[in-house]
């Protein structure tokens, strides 16, 4: 499964980004390598400037590169409700880098999250 991690920077030692709507990039692997080198891609969102829907636009993203789980620190209404109707699922950590983040999941160590975890524009002060 493609499993995408919000981060601040654009590999895997990067410090992961707590927001998800408007994260600085998303750190995109495959959960099933055995690898600890796991081959990453890294894509800025775009969404990060955006007015509005920011959230809504982060998970179309995603969903369009195939991600099937998302590991993040905080997710809004909107973005959860758009994740949900995408399938994919939420991850909580709330700190460390990507590769923390990704061994944890791997591990089993991280909790679903089912809804928002922030109100509406919770990540819109801080850029």
């Amino acid at each position: 499964m493609r499993v995408a991690v919000t981060a601040q920077g654009a590999d895997l030692e990067s410090a992961m980004d707590p927001r998800f709507g408007r994260c600085r990039n998303f750190v995109i692997v495959d959960s099933d390598s055995d690898s600890d080198t796991d081959k990453f891609e890294a894509f800025s969102n775009e969404s990060v400037t955006a007015s509005g829907g920011a959230g809504t636009q982060s998970a179309q993203f995603l969903a369009n590169k195939g991600v099937g789980a998302v590991i993040t620190g905080n997710v809004g209404p909107n973005a959860a409700r758009a994740l949900e109707a995408a399938g994919i699922k939420v991850y909580a950590a709330a700190s460390g880098t990507v590769r923390d983040a990704l061994r944890a999941y791997k591990a089993g160590k991280l909790s679903p999250i089912s809804g928002a975890t922030v109100d509406s524009h919770h990540g819109m002060g801080r850029r």
